[in-house]
């Protein structure tokens, strides 16, 4: 072991981000990643870049975490929890996705056997944090190496029960063995550890942001208002932590919140895009497409349009799937919420892109075109489902990690394509077979597990089947699948619509006049009000 780290003072004082430099210097927006105490060995250069690594982290910005903990490693290379730092950010539990070579040769920079490494932890307790690092990137799949590293961390935080850095990536530990969706008893447990973090420390960027992703679903949003309320305030450097107030935002129907809360993130990630030079697919696309799909309910469509032009103009600019992945969204969004074909004018390449992307990009263009009676277009879009469905279901039977499809991913495909055929045959006047299709596709949207944010399918199944309901002259039964519909997506404007001229159709003013009300207070900055 190295001779300094033996001798090296140990930070045990709150790191603070304004302590790092000058206050002064610190206290600027730009700078604010929120405050965490987190004891490391190491030369005061390096446990200064450590710790906004690890804040950076906490808001999942993992190219500026990784860029902070190289200058670390570089500023001591003897100082064992920069190498640990970066094999963390290639792991990203919420959504699925781990870099598992690139974070075992990040660790093997440290050394190239998992004892000599943990031979050179200067203390216990980094031993034991650098462990748990060995276990999320050794052997098994990747399911179960993440409910191993699980159970390591709830370890190291019940040996620590005073650190909660532990207690933090504990709970985020514990959102990543949610395989299967959002998984409430997983994300109450996760919950009540991010909480004693709160209470311990109200700017801790990892509980506030764990905090939210917890309760961000319509039943629990209301427990995660005060994350939201705080979250950005406290760390205005990231991007991301602009953006995550709308999880809780959205789940509540708040759409000024929603669109402040984007507006403010993507104006963050472009001064990044543009002060690093970066390339187009580090813009911040996700914020654009919540800010988007928030537009969209304000009936904003001019300003939702060109969002959507940026990154049209973006895909043809770059080959990134990641920019066409939005643009697919995006795209598929604006279409199903203004009934505008037009937007589907111009081609996207989609061979390279996930089930619900693909299947939503297709929903949009055959959707508008089946309620407008032009039939060609929504049957080819109805065949393209299919036959992505099939294949998609095909690789997943092959199994393994490499083929692995989130779970609800083909119930997505389910939905889209009972969904288009049901319009289809209302279409055609085969109302009783039409409304049978899209009870279907309500069905297994119930047994989905609820997902934050834009709806994905892009039309929810108890809206749409209330729709076609109320042309079917059904308008009790319509009223009751728009009532549900606003449980699951709060204050959604064409579910407050359908609700509205449910309820006037079976002569309940009460309600229809309510309903009115609260779709004019939504689409006060609307571009055009729809004629009632």
């Amino acid at each position: 072991m190295a001779s300094y780290l033996d001798s090296a003072p140990i930070l045990t004082r709150r790191a603070v981000v304004g302590l790092i430099a000058s206050p002064a210097a610190f206290q600027r927006e730009e700078t604010k990643l929120g405050k965490i105490d987190f004891p490391a060995s190491g030369s005061p250069q390096a446990r200064e870049r450590f710790l906004r690594g690890v804040m950076y982290l906490h808001s999942f910005e993992y190219d500026d975490a990784r860029e902070e903990f190289t200058a670390a490693r570089q500023a001591d290379p003897s100082f064992v929890m920069a190498y640990w730092g970066e094999a963390m950010t290639y792991n990203e539990p919420l959504w699925y996705r781990q870099d598992t070579e690139s974070a075992r040769k990040a660790l093997a920079r440290l050394a190239p056997a998992r004892d000599e490494r943990l031979k050179r932890a200067a203390t216990p307790r980094e031993r034991a944090w650098l462990g748990t690092v060995e276990v999320l990137y050794g052997s098994g799949s990747k399911e179960q190496r993440d409910f191993a590293y699980s159970d390591a961390m709830r370890q190291l935080w019940s040996t620590y029960p005073n650190d909660m850095e532990a207690a933090s990536f504990y709970a985020l530990s514990l959102l990543g063995t949610s395989h299967h969706g959002r998984d409430t008893r997983i994300y109450m447990q996760a919950a009540a550890v991010a909480e004693e973090v709160f209470a311990r420390n109200r700017e801790h960027p990892g509980a506030l942001h764990y905090l939210i992703h917890c309760y961000d679903d319509p039943l629990h949003a209301p427990l995660g208002l005060r994350a939201a309320r705080i979250y950005a305030k406290v760390a205005p450097a990231a991007a991301h932590a602009l953006h995550m107030p709308s999880h809780i935002f959205i789940a509540m129907g708040m759409w000024d919140d929603v669109v402040s809360s984007n507006e403010d993130s993507w104006a963050a990630s472009e001064a990044r895009y543009k002060r690093k030079n970066l390339p187009l697919e580090d813009r911040g696309y996700h914020a654009l497409w919540w800010l988007e799909y928030a537009y969209l309910q304000q009936g904003r469509y001019k300003e939702a349009r060109r969002l959507l032009s940026i990154v049209e103009e973006d895909a043809v600019r770059s080959p990134s799937p990641f920019i066409r992945f939005h643009a697919a969204h995006m795209r598929s969004a604006y279409a199903v919420e203004t009934g505008q074909q037009e937007v589907y004018q111009k081609a996207l390449d989609l061979s390279d892109l996930d089930t619900p992307a693909t299947v939503s990009y297709l929903f949009g263009r055959g959707f508008p075109a089946a309620v407008q009676g032009d039939a060609e277009p929504a049957v080819a879009a109805l065949a393209r489902i299919r036959e992505h469905r099939n294949a998609a279901g095909t690789r997943q039977a092959a199994g393994g990690h490499e083929h692995h499809f989130y779970p609800p991913d083909l119930q997505v495909a389910g939905i889209v394509e009972k969904q288009l055929e049901g319009v289809i045959a209302m279409a055609a006047r085969e109302t009783n077979h039409g409304l049978q299709l899209l009870s279907e596709a309500v069905a297994i949207e119930n047994k989905m597990p609820f997902e934050f944010g834009p709806p994905v399918p892009p039309k929810p199944a108890r809206e749409l089947l209330g729709e076609m309901l109320l042309a079917a002259n059904q308008p009790r039964e319509a009223q009751k699948h728009f009532a549900l519909a606003l449980e699951r997506a709060p204050r959604r404007s064409l579910s407050l619509l359908g609700i509205a001229r449910s309820a006037r159709r079976v002569g309940d003013v009460v309600s229809a006049k309510a309903a009115y009300a609260e779709l004019a207070q939504v689409r006060k900055k609307a571009d055009v009000e729809w004629a009632e």
